[in-house]
């Protein structure tokens, strides 16, 4: 047997083979990014108006520059703000919206995106009576009680407690700074 077929001809076959794949792979890709992308919006804007549902609808605000922070929408009629803030929890990154009153007070908040363990971190990041807490409180940096602030913590889930508490205050701050 030649060293064609023993050595070369399995290496040209895979060769081949992987550029095939790769090439489906960037198809399908180019085919869904604007399917996807559509629907990620509809998805951020549906979480925006459950937010504030007074709002008739939002504006983006694109001129915000404070970390962790990746969107900021003001009502059209003045009944409000939504940010999205994010912030590294225990198991990934974890996406909040926090919708402000004009009374400068958090209104409510939303986890839309999130890793965190199942059944520990999950609680702080799925469930809203958790998400409760937030709800009145002053435009002012928060903490969790553990830190020194007013928030209480999930029991077992500190870190998760942590990163909802810190992604809020990064929206706090871009509230602060686009409604002084």
């Amino acid at each position: 047997m030649s060293n064609w077929n023993r050595v070369f001809k399995p290496i040209v076959v895979l060769c081949v083979i992987c550029i095939v794949i790769t090439g489906a792979l960037a198809a399908t890709n180019s085919a869904t990014a604007p399917i996807i992308a559509e629907a990620k919006a509809a998805a951020e804007k549906a979480a925006r108006s459950e937010l504030l549902p007074e709002a008739d609808d939002f504006t983006e605000i694109t001129d915000v520059a404070v970390e962790n922070v990746t969107a900021v929408f003001k009502a059209n009629n003045d009944t409000g703000y939504v940010i999205t803030s994010t912030a590294k929890g225990y198991g990934g990154t974890m996406t909040v919206m926090v919708a402000f009153t004009p009374e400068k007070t958090i209104k409510q908040i939303k986890v839309t995106e999130q890793g965190e363990t199942q059944g520990i971190g999950s609680k702080v990041a799925g469930t809203p009576s958790y998400w409760e807490r937030y709800q009145g409180q002053p435009a002012t940096e928060l903490k969790i009680n553990k830190d020194g602030g007013t928030i209480d913590a999930e029991s077992g889930a500190t870190i998760s407690s942590r990163a909802l508490a810190k992604a809020v205050s990064s929206a706090i701050e871009a509230y602060n700074a686009v409604n002084p």
